[in-house]
């Protein structure tokens, strides 16, 4: 699933081209894809609209438009946004087609048909999920101190914490394994039983992870690429995640695998403890 990282480099990809947009037509091709209204109830409610930014929070985008209203899209696992000329040929797996009065087309491809495209009037409309997000890593209110709190008394694994989109937003698997690896700590350690000396390591570990994923472009494994298309180049840089059985960068000893909140969690057993 795209994290904080690959999402933000798909708004930096697309911003400058849907920004100031009107949206001229749309196109719904698979129904499951958005929410949370009929096809042509949906089309009707974007047509007209003029984008008058594009954000993002978590792993969500938002298209803000003027006069009000936003459409909220979440790209789930197999999740591609991508902006392309209409003379492009159409991908197999095409949900929604947005056309606008540059010519330009916005796709929202998706294989496993996951993700979701929300339009919503006003903040309450929006799904539970978006409106509990946590503080993302790179808040100037996400601090030690704030993590501290997170991890007080919580008896739950570390890594299942981290993956909480309510505690923090935008965190992920991969850049989860990255800053636990970095920081130090096992992935199968209760919240609470983290010193403070280790929650300013993984407070630091998390934090640079994200800020280098983002200088990256995002980490590419299997579907991901940005607005344009193209893949990113953490994948390359990254020391853990996905390298069961591979030497650990820093000991050598051979990396492993375990299960934690039902996702892999790959990990050194002798540098993190």
């Amino acid at each position: 699933m795209p994290e904080l990282p690959e999402v933000e480099t798909v708004r930096r990809s697309l911003a400058d081209k849907v920004t100031g947009q009107q949206i001229c037509s749309v196109q719904v091709l698979s129904q499951r894809a958005i929410r949370p209204v009929d096809s042509d109830t949906f089309a009707v409610g974007l047509v007209g609209k003029r984008v008058l930014r594009l954000g993002r929070r978590g792993k969500y985008l938002r298209f803000d438009f003027h006069g009000g209203g936003a459409l909220i899209v979440h790209l789930r696992m197999t999740g591609r946004l991508v902006i392309v000329s209409p003379q492009e040929p159409l991908p197999k797996h095409t949900a929604v087609v947005i056309c606008f009065d540059s010519g330009q087309q916005l796709r929202f491809i998706d294989q496993r048909k996951f993700g979701l495209m929300e339009l919503i009037e006003n903040e309450e409309e929006a799904s539970e999920g978006y409106r509990t997000l946590g503080l993302e890593p790179l808040d100037p209110d996400f601090t030690p101190a704030y993590l501290a709190g997170v991890l007080q008394n919580r008896t739950a694994r570390i890594k299942g914490l981290l993956l909480n989109q309510g505690l923090i937003a935008g965190l992920g698997n991969i850049y989860a394994d990255e800053a636990l690896f970095r920081a130090g700590i096992h992935p199968e350690r209760i919240g609470k039983s983290l010193a403070e000396a280790e929650i300013v390591r993984l407070h630091r570990a998390i934090q640079e992870v994200i800020a280098a994923g983002i200088a990256h472009r995002g980490t590419t494994i299997r579907d991901y690429v940005d607005g344009y298309g193209e893949a990113g180049t953490y994948q390359e840089r990254l020391q853990v995640y996905g390298k069961e059985g591979q030497p650990c960068p820093q000991c050598l000893s051979p990396l492993q695998r375990v299960k934690v909140a039902g996702r892999s969690s790959f990990h050194c057993p002798h540098c993190q403890r």
